[in-house]
């Protein structure tokens, strides 16, 4: 893991057969950051499960990054993202105000 810049998600178990999900981070400037996603899915039931990924999985997974941007978008652009963090301590970058 190449933190902040990179971390990956692997499912051991679930509705798949597999999946990655990959995040990639790119500072733009003081103020911005791009986040990028690539996901490796495979979908289970062999033949079955191929023409699902086909029919409906495929539109289902590429609109899915598009959704969670939006919404990672929201919270990280109001106040809202202190609610998902612990309770600030001296020393963390938002308690600091490091970036300001």
């Amino acid at each position: 893991m190449r933190r902040p810049a990179y971390f990956q998600d692997t499912m051991v178990r679930g509705a798949f057969r597999t999946m990655v999900h990959d995040h990639f981070f790119r500072s733009l400037s003081p103020d911005e950051t791009e986040m990028k996603d690539v996901f490796c899915f495979a979908a289970p039931l062999g033949i079955l499960g191929r023409l699902a990924e086909i029919a409906v999985l495929r539109r289902y997974m590429r609109a899915l990054p598009g959704e969670r941007a939006a919404a990672i978008r929201e919270i990280a652009e109001s106040a809202a993202w202190q609610e998902y963090l612990p309770p600030a301590r001296e020393g963390n970058s938002w308690a600091t105000n490091e970036h300001e």
